[in-house]
């Protein structure tokens, strides 16, 4: 599976040098980023224009469930502005997600299974700060596949962080969501291009499928 073989928003034409492609391997995770009440909230200024990265987020977290790959969720929050250093200066939005607060909790459509790991997070990438690659070694995990928020934001660092781990990223890209849609395509195009492979829903549902055995097919 590569970017070629499905509808991904614009992604095409890469110049030589930059047109390579990654294999997802055998062992992929989903790393379920940042799907909180922040971003679908109409109250918080972190809000999404839409909410249609939710919903295909939802059937790939169902897909993994039902091929057996491991899904980790992330949340961001901070025990006080101190918690967030220079970035929660740089986005006074996040203050929302100080302490105990309703927008730093997870969207029910992607809730977390009890069994499922769910890390908080203070800053962009899933990785920085956090256990989040010794936990993807010890799953053996070869592969993430990324769906959440913000395109240009967290999945983004994310995806940067996981391909220097030596982890093959995949982004959903109808699974990821921007609050501005310029910005949610221009980084889905440099994704593709130097850091991951940008895959649509489609796609990610048959390869998660395709790892089942065949009696449970």
């Amino acid at each position: 599976m590569t970017c070629s073989d499905t509808e991904t928003e614009g992604v095409v034409d890469f110049a030589e040098g930059f047109d390579g492609t990654l294999q997802p391997g055998q062992s992929p995770v989903v790393l379920c980023i940042d799907l909180m009440r922040a971003y679908f909230d109409e109250q918080s200024p972190l809000c999404l224009p839409s909410p249609d990265c939710l919903g295909v987020a939802a059937e790939i977290l169902a897909a993994a469930r039902r091929s057996g790959a491991p899904v980790v969720h992330t949340l961001v929050g901070y025990s006080s502005e101190d918690d967030g250093g220079v970035f929660i200066r740089k986005i006074p939005a996040l203050r929302l997600l100080v302490g105990d607060s309703p927008m730093g909790q997870p969207m029910p459509e992607v809730a977390p299974l009890a069994d499922e790991p769910v890390i908080v997070k203070q800053y962009a990438s899933a990785f920085f700060g956090t256990d989040l690659a010794d936990m993807l070694h010890a799953l053996g995990a070869d592969t993430v596949i990324l769906v959440g928020t913000s395109t240009s934001g967290c999945i983004r660092a994310t995806a940067v962080d996981a391909i220097q781990h030596g982890f093959i990223p995949l982004v959903v890209s109808d699974g990821v969501g921007d609050r501005d849609e310029a910005v949610h395509r221009a980084s889905l195009y440099d994704l593709q291009a130097k850091y991951a492979e940008v895959v649509d829903a489609r796609a990610v549902k048959a390869y998660l499928a395709a790892l089942r055995p065949a009696s449970q097919r």
